[in-house]
């Protein structure tokens, strides 16, 4: 296992504190939770879950139908 040394002021390390024992975990062990969210490739289940979830949404062709063409740039 690896191990890191970290540097932060006193306010930081205490909301780490306080934030770690409200989550009944040791600043270790939050800390490497807070890691592991930050830096996910994937979507949680529960959000893949909503996919296709608002029938009714229009499609990305549907809503850019409706906008005006673009405008002429000028020339440089």
């Amino acid at each position: 296992m690896g191990q890191v040394t970290l540097y932060m002021d006193d306010d930081t390390l205490g909301r780490m504190r306080a934030a770690a024992e409200a989550s009944g975990l040791s600043m270790s062990g939050w800390l490497a939770q807070l890691v592991r969210e930050r830096t996910r490739t994937e979507w949680p289940a529960d959000v893949v879950a909503l996919a296709g979830a608002w029938r009714d949404l229009p499609t990305a062709e549907d809503l850019r139908a409706c906008q005006p063409g673009d405008v002429a740039r000028e020339p440089l």
